[in-house]
C-alpha cells in the first residue's frame, strides 16, 4: 500500500479535471496540461478530489501509485500558481542577457557566447546576474534549469559557474605551501 497513493488531491475552485480513460487533463488559470497514466494505475474524481487507485497489483505497483499521485498533485499545482526555478551566474566576466522571452545570451568565459531557447511553456527572466525560469510544468521548468545549469556547472575552488540560488556549494582547499618547500 502507498501512504502518498492513497491520500486524494483536493481540486481547487477555478480548476478542471477531466479523466477519460488512462488520460487525464487539467485546466487551470495559469494553463492546461494532460498527462497518460501508467496502465497499472486509474484516476478518479469523487466528491471534489482526484482519487488515484490502483487497477491491477503487481510488484511496482504500490510505487507507480504513489509516483502518479505527486505528478497530478503537481500537475494541480503548476496550473494554479506555476513554478519557478533560480539560477545565479558566479565568476567574473559571467553575464546573461534576455532577448526577448524565449531565448538568453550567457557569456560563460568561452571564446564563443552561449545561446539558450525556452522549449514551448517556459519563459525567462533576468535580474542582474540571477536566471528566473517559470512555467506550469514542474519537470519541464526543473530540466531547462538542469540543462542552463550544466554549461558551466559550479567549480570546487572559487565557486565560479552556474549555481540553484541557496545551493550550497562544497568548497575544495587549493594548493598549499609546504614548509620544507622554503
Amino acid at each position: 500500500m502507498s501512504r502518498i497513493g492513497k491520500l486524494p488531491i483536493v481540486i481547487p475552485k477555478g480548476v478542471t479535471v477531466e479523466v477519460n480513460g488512462g488520460l487525464v487533463s487539467i485546466t487551470g488559470p495559469k494553463g492546461g496540461l494532460r498527462r497518460l497514466l501508467h496502465d497499472e494505475i486509474r484516476a478518479e474524481i469523487k466528491d471534489g478530489a482526484v482519487v488515484v487507485i490502483p487497477a491491477r497489483q503487481s510488484r511496482r505497483t504500490p510505487a507507480l501509485w504513489g509516483l502518479e499521485r505527486a505528478l497530478l498533485a503537481n500537475m494541480i499545482r503548476g496550473v494554479t500558481s506555476g513554478y519557478e526555478k533560480r539560477l545565479e551566474l558566479e565568476g567574473v566576466g559571467y553575464r546573461v542577457q534576455a532577448t526577448g522571452e524565449k531565448q538568453l545570451t550567457l557569456a560563460l568565459g568561452f571564446s564563443h557566447p552561449v545561446l539558450v531557447t525556452a522549449p514551448e511553456g517556459v519563459t525567462f527572466k533576468v535580474e542582474k546576474n540571477t536566471i528566473v525560469i517559470s512555467g506550469i510544468n514542474k519537470e519541464l521548468v526543473g530540466q531547462v534549469a538542469a540543462d542552463i545549469r550544466a554549461k558551466k556547472p559550479p567549480e570546487p575552488y572559487k565557486g565560479k559557474g552556474i549555481h540553484y540560488v541557496g545551493e550550497v556549494i562544497r568548497r575544495k582547499a587549493g594548493k598549499k605551501a609546504t614548509a620544507a618547500a622554503k
